[in-house]
C-alpha cells in the first residue's frame, strides 16, 4: 500500500489569497508528491524482485486526484484507491483515514513519503503506525524484504542505522532512496484500463473534524538589500541596534 498525496508543483510561483485564508489555486499544476512518488518506485522495485505481488495506491481528496493516481498507476502500480473528501485533511485525519483504508486490504507492506512538500509536516507515517500498532522505521535509504521482515537503513543525525522490522509494517522514504522513473507512454495507455476504487470518506465512520486549523497564511517578507560594514566593532554595534539579532 502507497498513499500518494496531491501537491502543488514546487517550480510553481505561489500566490497567498488576498484574504490569507489559502494559497491561489487557478492555473497552479498539481504533481505526485516527489517523496511519495520514491516510495511508489521502491515499492515497483520490490515486485519487481518478486518481494510483492502488487502495489496499490491511495490518494485522500477530490475527484481531481485520480490524475495523480492515474499516473503512478502509469508508473506501473496495479489499482488505486481514492477516498473521496472536499474538505481540509491535516496528518491526523490522513492517518485515520489510511489506517482504515488498510484494515480493509491485508496489506504486507506499507511505504510512503516522510513528508508532502506543501505542509512539510513529516508525521502521517508515524500516526499510522501508533493507530495500526505496526512497527515503523522512517527516512529510509535502503529497505529490503525477506520472509516476514524487512531490513531498512534509514538516515539520522550521526548517521546511517539499520533496523530490522516484522512485517507488516510502515516505511517512510528519503531522497536518496531511488530514482523515480517516467511514465511511459504505454504505461499511460494501461493506467486508464486498471481499477480505481471510489470510497466515500463518510464510509469509513471516522469523526471528519481535524486537529489542525490554520488561521492565517502570509508572504515572507521581500528580501533587504545587504550592507557593508568597515569593523567588527560596527558589525557588532548593527547586529545589536538595528537588526536586533544580540
Amino acid at each position: 500500500m502507497v498513499p500518494v498525496k496531491r501537491v502543488p508543483d514546487y517550480q510553481a510561483k505561489v500566490k497567498v489569497k488576498a484574504d490569507g485564508s489559502g494559497i491561489e489555486t487557478d492555473g497552479i499544476k498539481w504533481i505526485v508528491n516527489p517523496f511519495d512518488e520514491i516510495a511508489v518506485e521502491e515499492a515497483l522495485r520490490l515486485k519487481e524482485a518478486g518481494k510483492a505481488t502488487e502495489v496499490v495506491v491511495v490518494g485522500i481528496g477530490p475527484e481531481e486526484v485520480t490524475t495523480q493516481l492515474r499516473y503512478t498507476m502509469a508508473m506501473g502500480a496495479d489499482s488505486g484507491v481514492l477516498v473521496r473528501y472536499d474538505g481540509t485533511i491535516d496528518s491526523d485525519l490522513a492517518a485515520r483515514v489510511l489506517a482504515e483504508v488498510y484494515k480493509r486490504g491485508g496489506y504486507g507492506l506499507i511505504i510512503l513519503g516522510k513528508q508532502a512538500i506543501d505542509s512539510d509536516c513529516n508525521q502521517t507515517g508515524q500516526l499510522m503506525a501508533e493507530r495500526l500498532s505496526l512497527p515503523q522505521a522512517c527516512f529510509a535509504s535502503k529497505v529490503v524484504l525477506e520472509s516476514n521482515s524487512a531490513i531498512v537503513t534509514r538516515e539520522v543525525d550521526g548517521g546511517l542505522e539499520t533496523l530490522k522490522l516484522p512485517t507488516p509494517c510502515v516505511v517512510t522514504t528519503d531522497l536518496r532512496l531511488n530514482e523515480p522513473r517516467y511514465a511511459p507512454l504505454p504505461g499511460i495507455m494501461k493506467a486508464k484500463k486498471k481499477p480505481l476504487e471510489e470510497i466515500k470518506i463518510e464510509d469509513l465512520g471516522l469523526d471528519l473534524t481535524p486537529k489542525i486549523e490554520v488561521l492565517r497564511l502570509s508572504a515572507p517578507a521581500k528580501r533587504q538589500g545587504g550592507r557593508k560594514v568597515e569593523s567588527v566593532a560596527e558589525l557588532v554595534h548593527v547586529l545589536q541596534h538595528d537588526v536586533k539579532a544580540i
